[in-house]
């Protein structure tokens, strides 16, 4: 289970790639992930390509990133979900409140 965050080139964009399960484990890691970033008129990027896991307190830390991004501006989205974590996000209707790639 990691976080690994990376500010691309055009500074104006943060990458967040969740490796493993991606549950309350992972609470501390992930919010000290975005917590400090500056990120005006900005994109943070939650990439989902190597999440094996998804449960409802990872919704809960998407939207705490969401109340974060939005506070500067920002906007948040959603990629590569598999199939299984892509049926909770609609489930959850997180596909209204992210933009899901």
């Amino acid at each position: 289970m990691t976080v690994n965050i990376q500010r691309l080139e055009d500074n104006n964009t943060i990458v967040m790639a969740i490796a493993g399960r991606f549950d309350f484990s992972l609470h501390t890691r992930f919010r000290n992930a975005y917590k400090g970033e500056e990120l005006n008129d900005g994109t943070f990027i939650v990439d989902l390509e190597k999440t094996e896991y998804l449960d409802s307190s990872a919704l809960g830390m998407l939207l705490l990133l969401k109340e974060y991004a939005e506070n500067m501006g920002s906007i948040v989205i959603i990629k590569n979900p598999n199939q299984n974590i892509l049926d909770v996000l609609n489930i959850a209707s997180f596909d209204k409140l992210f933009k899901i790639e």
